[in-house]
């Protein structure tokens, strides 16, 4: 290995973050989607946003979260399977439910997925945070969203 292959591999986060929507969301719901689920899981994470940066003329810029985060596509079924796997590799997963995108308020979603059984939950999203070799294995079939 080169050098510079040696620290752009050392450089990069033991952890990894990926993101995965349902490929049949239309644009606005999609982008809803994730944000919602980078909130939920930003704030899970400990240490989840790097420092402020400053622009050349002084200005300050907040704190990005340092990770890269692919937004991947999948079909309702395989997000489903997606959870039950990062489930059982300990990877810590959020996942964004068809309960929870039709609710008006928190406190109704709660209400709803109370009743809801666990094979009637559908995802509209994961996002999934863990080792880089668990999220990989878990998502490196997946193809990018479009």
């Amino acid at each position: 290995m080169t050098q510079q292959m040696n620290e752009e591999k050392a450089a990069r986060p033991s952890t990894k973050v990926v993101v995965v929507l349902r490929e049949d969301l239309e644009a606005p719901l999609a982008a809803n989607a994730g944000a919602v689920l980078g909130l939920a899981l930003g704030g899970r994470l400990e240490n989840s946003v790097a420092a402020d940066g400053k622009d050349a003329g002084g200005g300050v810029h907040a704190g990005l979260n340092p990770h890269p985060v692919p937004m991947l596509a999948a079909s309702g079924r395989a997000l489903r399977t997606l959870k039950a796997e990062a489930d059982g590799r300990g990877v810590t997963v959020v996942g964004f439910n068809e309960v929870a995108r039709r609710s008006r308020d928190y406190v109704s979603y709660l209400d709803a997925l109370a009743r809801t059984g666990p094979e009637e939950v559908e995802y509209v999203g994961l996002a999934l945070y863990g080792r880089r070799a668990d999220v990989n294995k878990i998502t490196r079939r997946l193809p990018l969203l479009r």
